[in-house]
């Protein structure tokens, strides 16, 4: 019973993967929309491993360019130790392998590297080739995947389809990889949580950070903090602030903005009100209910919340562990967001990025209890507390474990580096060779 219920549960994972993936392709720029191009132009037939060209080569001087060949893409285990792989880059191939060709500079560059005996009929015979003649039968990118079986098919002229080689193999390897540890991440999650993507800054390079991001996405996540991948995909984006943002601010007197226009109907008058004073009338209430003495939260810390909730008063959510997160970075944050209640806003919750992520979501669900009922403002109770911090499938099993708080995370490095398996092995092998003896 346990493994038909877990197996349910990666069934319905695959049909929301292969929802996800129907979602990022069918967004972008009218561009991308209309013309079925490559995005990356790193992505190209010199994209590839010297010993194609050579092999080609070695075929068209042989008369093999006629032959028409079948290669298999496939993998011979699955990734992490688990039981299942989703199949992803799928889109990412049929763009490659619609817009193959060898352009003039590719042309030339290569008459530098191949012999000075190179027939040079050989390079009009590049120059002439396209993917017309190539057929390609593949799974459904986001399917449910298992090793030795085909993701994908490829039939064609031998020279053309074995030129092909490395760059499909590198566009499904990682695409694949990455994916499937997504949706690991998220069974051990949980469907509830929501899980937001921050691997960019430790990505293996940008195409690896714009992969990782795109393919996270597709693998469950809901969101990442990556810019330009929300830019060219449509996935949504997230991101508050650093710890480098609180600790630039050490008094008060650094916020220099210093009112906030309350929300249409709010208690406040429609004139922008002075926040600072606000401010100080929560300090004593808001430590008395969590039990803090108002002499120890960080003042810097305070004007960093205020100047970040001016700016941002419908999008609060601030990050509480550069100091102390019980007796500075959480009461900081409820006096900032009880100003923001009274012009009408609601703030979206905190942040923790170090220590005991479990024994601090729950000291922070206490005080969200606390407030909500010492105000009488339900809502409070129910604000997101986001951590991160070096996060892994591991990490996730030990926080349901120990009961977390938490209502969403984020994770990067251990997400995009795939940690524990850095390569899914897929390999490229040729099933049978259709020879032409005319």
């Amino acid at each position: 019973n346990i493994e038909a219920a877990k197996l349910s549960v990666v069934e319905t994972m695959a049909s929301d993967c292969e929802a996800k993936r129907s979602c990022v392709d069918g967004f972008t720029s009218s561009d991308y929309r209309n013309n079925f191009h490559v995005i990356n132009q790193l992505v190209q037939p010199l994209l590839t491993d010297l010993y194609q060209i050579t092999m080609a080569y070695a075929y068209w001087k042989n008369w093999k360019h006629y032959d028409r060949a079948v290669f298999d893409l496939f993998f011979r285990n699955n990734p992490f130790n688990g039981e299942f792989t989703i199949f992803a880059g799928l889109e990412e191939c049929l763009r490659f392998i619609n817009d193959f060709r060898f352009t003039d500079s590719d042309v030339s560059y290569l008459k530098q590297l191949l012999p000075e005996k190179t027939e040079p009929e050989f390079f009009g015979y590049l120059r002439s080739l396209s993917a017309k003649d190539v057929t390609v039968y593949a799974i459904a990118e986001g399917s449910l995947v298992f090793p030795k079986v085909p993701l994908m098919r490829i039939e064609g002229p031998l020279p053309v389809v074995q030129l092909m080689e490395t760059t499909l193999l590198n566009l499904v390897d990682y695409a694949s990889l990455v994916t499937t540890n997504a949706a690991r991440h998220r069974l051990a999650a949980g469907p509830e949580k929501e899980l937001i993507e921050f691997g960019l800054r430790r990505a293996q390079g940008p195409d690896g950070g714009v992969s990782a991001s795109r393919y996270s996405f597709i693998g469950g996540f809901d969101a990442t903090s990556n810019v330009l991948a929300g830019k060219l995909f449509g996935i949504p984006v997230r991101g508050t602030h650093a710890h480098a943002f609180v600790s630039s601010f050490s008094s008060l007197s650094e916020v220099q903005t210093r009112t906030i226009q309350p929300v249409s109907g709010s208690e406040q008058s429609q004139s922008p009100v002075k926040i600072v004073p606000l401010v100080s009338e929560y300090v004593g209430q808001v430590s008395d209910v969590v039990g803090v003495p108002s002499t120890e939260i960080n003042e810097g810390e305070l004007a960093a919340f205020i100047a970040y909730a001016v700016s941002f008063p419908a999008g609060f959510l601030a990050l509480i562990d550069t100091y102390d997160v019980v007796s500075s970075g959480l009461p900081n944050f409820c006096i900032v967001a009880l100003v923001l209640n009274e012009l009408g806003y609601r703030a979206v919750g905190v942040r923790i990025d170090s220590g005991d992520l479990a024994y601090l979501s729950k000291r922070v669900q206490m005080a969200y209890k606390a407030i909500a009922e010492k105000f009488s403002l339900p809502w409070f109770a129910d604000l997101k507390i986001v951590a991160s911090n070096q996060i892994n499938e591991e990490t996730l099993m030990s926080l349901n474990s120990q009961g977390h708080c938490i209502t969403a995370f984020g994770i990067g490095t251990n997400l995009v580096t795939c940690q524990t398996q850095s390569a899914l092995g897929c390999v490229f092998k040729v099933q049978f060779v259709l020879v032409d003896l005319v």
